[in-house]
């Protein structure tokens, strides 16, 4: 799926116009990136949780030659589905 079919299912759900929908949903995307920004976490329930969790440095190996590479610290952002939408 990718957003324009979500769009068009929002749209039919709310009988709303697929413009309207659009609009609704990329607000609510920005609003969801913007918190994950700032580091916060996002709590929708019923469907999961988007959290910033912070990764480690490490030492990685190039492929090529066998050498060892730093690898910095970062950030990833991590969804645990909800008890609802957990298939496994």
């Amino acid at each position: 799926m990718v957003k324009a079919d979500l769009v068009n299912k929002a749209a039919r759900a709310a009988g709303v116009t697929k413009t309207q929908a659009a609009i609704a949903i990329e607000a609510l995307f920005n609003s969801i990136k913007d918190s994950l920004l700032r580091g916060e976490r996002i709590e929708l329930r019923g469907f999961g949780v988007f959290e910033v969790k912070a990764k480690k440095t490490g030492i990685g190996r190039n492929p090529k030659t066998g050498d060892e590479m730093p690898i910095p610290a970062g950030k990833a952002i991590r969804f645990k589905p909800g008890k609802e939408i957990r298939i496994l």
